[in-house]
């Protein structure tokens, strides 16, 4: 069995509809490349019906693995969150004491991270290392670059 996931309505809503493209859009296109290279002859040398019976197995277990997360899937009550400490979608501001530079983070479900848009995964190292903190409370994280320290200066949350 597989593991449950969190998301937001908006993250399973998207992943919702890229099954439904999958199911209704891709699996038909792939059906009519099959049907075409069957009409073409001899099937045990015929590479365009072997390329598009290979694209319908990867499709096939594409869908079978959304269908499998969205039944393991759960929204997040954002409602019963604690306002308090970093949890996951806290938007966080960190200062470096270092070189005094901040950094924002919203903290986010690993499938909805985005680095370009200060999302990141509750999963990542800083993530991880800031997971239940307060303001004020000071961190030391090992990232790829080495050992990284930070102080927790502002907790907030997006209003939805």
């Amino acid at each position: 069995m597989s593991e449950l996931k969190y998301y937001t309505p908006e993250g399973l809503h998207k992943i919702r509809e890229e099954l439904q493209n999958l199911v209704a859009v891709e699996r038909p296109l792939i059906s009519k490349q099959i049907a075409e290279a069957r009409d073409k002859g001899d099937l045990s040398e015929n590479a365009e019906y072997a390329a598009a019976k290979e694209a319908q197995s990867m499709l096939e277990l594409k869908i079978s693995k959304m269908q499998e997360m969205i039944s393991n899937a759960r929204l997040i009550d954002e409602s019963k969150l604690d306002y308090s400490k970093v949890l996951i979608f806290s938007i966080v501001k960190l200062k470096n004491p270092q070189n005094n530079s901040t950094v924002t983070y919203t903290l986010v479900p690993e499938n909805e991270a985005n680095v370009k848009l200060g999302k990141i995964s509750v999963n990542s190292p800083i993530a991880k290392g800031i997971l239940g903190k307060c303001i004020g409370d000071q961190v030391e994280i090992i990232v790829p670059a080495g050992k990284v320290a930070f102080e927790i200066i502002e907790i907030s949350r997006q209003t939805v």
